[in-house]
């Protein structure tokens, strides 16, 4: 099947859904354009800071995409392009994008405040406090997973030792980002013509680039790993506004550049899909049912994504006006991406691609098709490299900074109220980080399965607490019952044959209790309290009378 043709079909449906679904949810739940933000009722200079349309759109983005919607498709793509395609457009319109708005609005009308705090006010404490030990486990899979992508993509050498030119290019450049954006949001907070300031940091940008295609960096997987990880401890406990905010908002510039660049490949060459359309149920990925669910992960629903929206873009957002195209808008054009990526490994078929990794499948294929129409093709493979990259980084300091913020609330005081050292935003970054650490040894290919069931299933907790809170304040509400359902379900389905599998390699002596050990111990914790956090919120959603109208309606 032509891939132009999957393309403009699957955009043509983005962009209706966009318009007409989205409105409809911004209507149903009472958006307000003119209602005060929380960025602006508690500004303080570190979290809770207004930013522009176009840089908090910048930073959303940048920070729910990471390397997932290439990863999870291409994965996926065993099982063949159809079913990976229809969940990426149902998925996408009705659970990924109503998951992302509605938690960044829920936010927005409780002060800013996380999904945890959310759940205490409309479920229960002991209900928030289950929550919170379930997203901070949660976490440290996504920081693992993501930490392992970004290190694999530096890794100056290869299996056999040899250098690799295309990761040294890509470290070198990423490397140089960090205090551009640094100087980028001191020099523009200082002086605020953004316009002015923006040509200057994207010329900057591709100034980065053409040094590090000139001058790469060879290091090994293992030490990418520790400078990745020093990294998004300072990034975690920095203010927003002198890293995450100029540094996502310049990457965006080169992420819509490899959207723009992707999509111009696959419509100037219009290469026919390889790919089966349906290979079979079992494959190696699992079975379709629920791993293709588990597996697609942020290219259709990613329940990180709510941590995201209710953790740091709803401490940025200047206008209710906004939420739509920043909580719904921005998960669609990541859906986009993820079309895109389903047809770069579609293309040539899964063999040709056999012993690279997604991020390098994605490039490489993207590559192939712009050297076609004329472009260096190793020029633009590294540029989508560092593209991926930056994605990866920025969803990786994201994610550290809410597990801080999530760590600190469960120890937020002593019983007798004084400050409990594991309060202190720089040792609960250090907890977060170094517990991922133990898990980065077994790579992301071990992990992904069980991050991608993890990551779905804090949907479900996300579904419930706005669905709780809309109920409370007399909106509109059932559209949530599906998503949630089905979430939980094949999320849970994932994890009990996950841990049976792990459990299966062990009494094999095949594993190690590093690798599946480890694994096994997270996914009884996760799953008992996904449990809990349904029974509960359960209760209150279909409890006969709605009980007082929240105060935050």
């Amino acid at each position: 099947m032509s891939s132009v043709a999957i393309l403009l079909v699957s955009i043509g449906a983005f962009v209706v859904a966009y318009v007409t679904y989205g409105s409809y949810l911004a209507k149903a739940w009472g958006v307000d354009p003119k209602r005060p933000t929380p960025a602006h009722e508690l500004e303080d200079g570190v979290d809770y800071v207004p930013a522009s349309k176009a840089v908090l759109m910048g930073h959303h983005f940048s920070s729910i995409a990471g390397a997932g919607p290439i990863n999870g498709p291409i994965q996926a793509a065993v099982f063949g392009w159809v079913p990976v395609l229809l969940w990426i457009l149902i998925g996408g319109i009705f659970f990924g994008a109503v998951q992302d708005f509605g938690s960044l609005f829920a936010s927005i009308r409780h002060k800013g405040k996380s999904l945890g705090e959310i759940i205490e006010v409309n479920i229960s404490h002991r209900t928030k406090i289950c929550f919170t030990v379930f997203a901070w486990l949660v976490l440290i899979l996504v920081v693992a997973a993501f930490a392992d992508i970004v290190a694999g993509t530096f890794a100056g050498f290869d299996a056999n030792g040899a250098e690799v030119e295309a990761n040294g290019s890509v470290a070198t450049a990423s490397m140089l980002f960090i205090p551009l954006a640094v100087a980028f949001g001191l020099f523009n907070r200082r002086f605020d013509h953004l316009v002015l300031n923006t040509i200057v940091g994207v010329a900057l940008l591709i100034a980065c680039i053409a040094i590090g295609m000139y001058c790469p960096i060879y290091f090994s997987k293992t030490a990418w790993l520790v400078v990745v990880f020093v990294y998004i401890f300072i990034a975690s406990v920095a203010p927003v506004w002198i890293l995450l905010q100029p540094r996502d908002y310049l990457n965006s510039f080169l992420l819509y550049f490899m959207i723009a660049a992707a999509v111009i490949g696959v419509v100037f060459t219009n290469p026919s899909m390889e790919l089966e359309a349906f290979t079979s149920w079992n494959t190696s990925g699992g079975t379709l049912f629920p791993f293709l669910f588990v597996t697609v992960a942020c290219g259709a629903i990613s329940g990180f994504h709510s941590l995201i929206s209710s953790g740091t873009t709803s401490k940025q957002l200047n206008s209710e006006g906004d939420a739509k195209m920043i909580g719904y808008g921005s998960m669609l054009i990541e859906c986009v991406l993820a079309v895109v990526a389903l047809i770069a490994v579609g293309s040539a078929g899964m063999d040709q691609w056999a012993g690279m990794n997604p991020p390098q499948v994605f490039s490489a294929g993207i590559s192939t098709m712009l050297a076609k129409l004329g472009f260096p093709q190793g020029t633009a493979h590294t540029v989508l490299l560092l593209a991926i990259s930056a994605f990866a980084l920025t969803s990786l300091d994201t994610a550290t900074r809410l597990g801080r913020f999530l760590f600190q609330e469960l120890f937020a005081t002593n019983k007798d109220g004084s400050k409990n050292v594991l309060s202190n935003m720089y040792v609960a970054t250090a907890i977060t980080i170094g517990a991922a650490a133990l898990l980065t040894i077994a790579g992301y290919t071990k992990i992904w399965a069980l991050f991608g069931a993890c990551n779905q299933l804090v949907a479900v907790p996300a579904f419930l607490a706005v669905a709780c809170w809309l109920k409370r304040a007399g909106r509109k509400h059932g559209m949530l019952y599906i998503p949630m359902f089905f979430m939980l379900i094949t999320s849970g389905a994932a994890l009990v044959m996950k841990f049976i599998s792990n459990v299966q390699v062990l009494a094999a002596g095949e594993g190690s209790m590093i690798v599946e050990g480890l694994q096994c111990v997270l996914v009884v914790p996760i799953l008992a309290l996904a449990i809990v956090l349904a029974v509960d919120g359960c209760k209150v959603l279909f409890a006969k009378k709605s009980g007082t109208t929240a105060k935050v309606a």
